[in-house]
């Protein structure tokens, strides 16, 4: 395969799932119950179109079974599970392949996932490479009867906790993850699906107000200034439009945004994608709405020097021009929400600064904030 790429002006090295990992270490395991040789190497089809060269480790030939383990390689995506051993234990059975998973692999106790509560945490995709690659293993070696698949993944329960899955509602270990088969560094994708998933798994909870944050920040002063329980809350980074799109895709009627105002001034421009990297405008945004509150050449010019949304603020403050500018602000991204969900939801907003507090909000918020404390638990 491929094993860079290139993103904003950066060669990447591009990774392998822990599906491709479980089914590369499935198959040499069935080859070494098979044989009882174990395979120097695995080249292992993924659904990309592509073949990747995946070496086994620790191959155990015991009784009755086989085991062997294939290190996950993130390449330079940011991801806990670099490093860690996926392994695969296979026994023969009659007929059919059965997959479930062992020490450090999840299990689903909520509804809203694409796997039913009680199964193990291994999505479609990794689960149809793993059958896949041990039907492989049998056709190879002349053997028709049928397999049983443990995967397990190395230190996975500890790790769990730093991902998404607490909050997802599966316990104790990570998920078995992957479409493509291949991990891109950095990948957008990946961070929309876990939003999509969360929303997914809240609408199938029952709720019908999406609560949005993008941040941490946001989430904490959900809980802590407006007292609400986030554990129907979704964190959905900076990809605020995404969030948007799929919450009124799956039905829910109402949407309460809450975020920094260093995020959701941007969403006065028409900026869905908060991301630094792709725009900013922050500035751009309180020097247009003071200009056209009246603002004199030295508070505009102040506004554009600005080094942080904080400081435009006590710009403001300074001016006597806090209220009606973010008047005008706030209504922009009522406009922008509405443009955004085309009738198919209502969007409400609270923004705030940590210096300064809530700065806006839109005028139903109030009341989706309570309608989200009446409905907790």
């Amino acid at each position: 395969m491929e094993q860079y790429v290139v993103k904003n002006q950066k060669k990447l090295r591009r990774g392998v799932t822990t599906g491709s990992c479980a089914a590369a270490a499935a198959e040499a395991a069935a080859r070494l119950l098979l044989t009882g040789r174990a395979p120097s190497a695995i080249l292992l089809p993924v659904p990309a179109g592509e073949t990747l060269a995946l070496t086994p480790e620790e191959a155990a030939l015991l009784e009755g079974a086989a085991s062997c383990a294939v290190r996950k390689d993130a390449g330079d995506d940011p991801d806990v599970t670099d490093g860690i051993r996926i392994f695969a234990r296979v026994e023969k059975r009659p007929h059919g392949t059965a997959i479930q998973g062992g020490a450090g692999v999840g299990r689903v106790t909520k509804p809203g996932l694409s796997l039913p509560v009680g199964e193990s945490a291994i999505t479609p995709g990794p689960r149809a490479q793993i059958e896949a690659a041990v039907r492989r293993a049998a056709a190879e070696n002349g053997y028709g009867g049928g397999f049983l698949v443990t995967i397990s993944a190395e230190n996975g329960a500890e790790i769990a906790l730093r991902t998404y899955n607490p909050h997802l509602g599966i316990v104790g270990g990570i998920s078995i993850l992957g479409t493509s088969g291949i991990v891109e560094p950095m990948s957008e994708a990946a961070l929309m699906e876990t939003t999509h998933l969360e929303l997914k798994s809240v609408y199938e909870q029952g709720a019908r107000v999406a609560l949005l944050c993008p941040g941490n920040y946001g989430a904490d002063f959900a809980r802590e200034a407006l007292g609400l329980d986030l554990s129907r809350a979704v964190k959905c980074s900076n990809f605020i439009g995404d969030a948007l799109d799929h919450a009124a895709y799956l039905g829910f009627p109402e949407i309460l945004l809450i975020g920094h105002v260093g995020k959701l001034v941007k969403l006065a421009a028409g900026v869905m994608n908060t991301h630094s990297a792709v725009a900013d405008g922050r500035r751009e945004v309180f020097t247009a709405n003071a200009a056209l509150c009246g603002a004199p050449l030295p508070v505009l010019e102040a506004l554009m020097a600005a080094v942080s949304t904080d400081a435009c603020i006590e710009i403001l403050d300074a001016a006597g021009l806090r209220e009606p500018v973010l008047a005008r602000v706030g209504l922009a991204v009522e406009e922008q929400l509405s443009r955004r969900l085309a009738g198919k939801a209502r969007g409400e907003y609270m923004m705030f600064s940590s210096r300064h507090g809530l700065l806006a909000r839109s005028p139903g918020a109030v009341a989706l904030v309570q309608k989200l404390k009446e409905t907790a638990g």
